[in-house]
């Protein structure tokens, strides 16, 4: 199974280059229109929904090595530094991951951050939950 990881937002934002090396990069790697789909009617509250990837998807759990939590923490960065490009104050974005299969199953958790949050080594972010970065 794959880890996918979804953001919403009520804008729109441009897909990256295939050839891309950015950490972050917006497109379809593992979801199909299907999951899209799915993912944006059970669990988003926005107009548009993106696949993001950096080879897997995003976690911060007591149950993920450390290497993995540190590369997530990394990632999110990079998805908030980016976003907060594209967004005016006053918005959000969201984020959400889960496995492969599992966008229309219900969330297990909520987070409401701000975008500018640095302090990810003090939270967890497994899978199904969703948090709302604001702006």
């Amino acid at each position: 199974m794959s880890l996918a990881s979804y953001i919403g937002c009520n804008i729109e934002i441009p897909l990256s280059d295939e050839e891309s090396t950015d950490l972050i990069f917006v497109g379809t790697s593992y979801a199909d229109e299907f999951d899209k789909e799915v993912v944006k009617k059970k669990q988003f509250s926005t107009s548009f929904v993106y696949e993001i990837s950096g080879l897997w998807g995003i976690e911060i759990t007591k149950y993920t090595d450390e290497q993995m939590n540190n590369e997530s923490r990394a990632k999110l960065i990079a998805l908030c530094q980016m976003m907060n490009d594209y967004l005016k104050k006053g918005q959000y974005f969201e984020f959400y991951t889960c496995w492969i299969g599992e966008e229309g199953k219900n969330k297990e958790g909520e987070l409401i951050l701000p975008i500018h949050f640095k302090e990810f080594e003090q939270i967890e972010i497994p899978p199904k939950t969703l948090v709302r970065f604001e702006k």
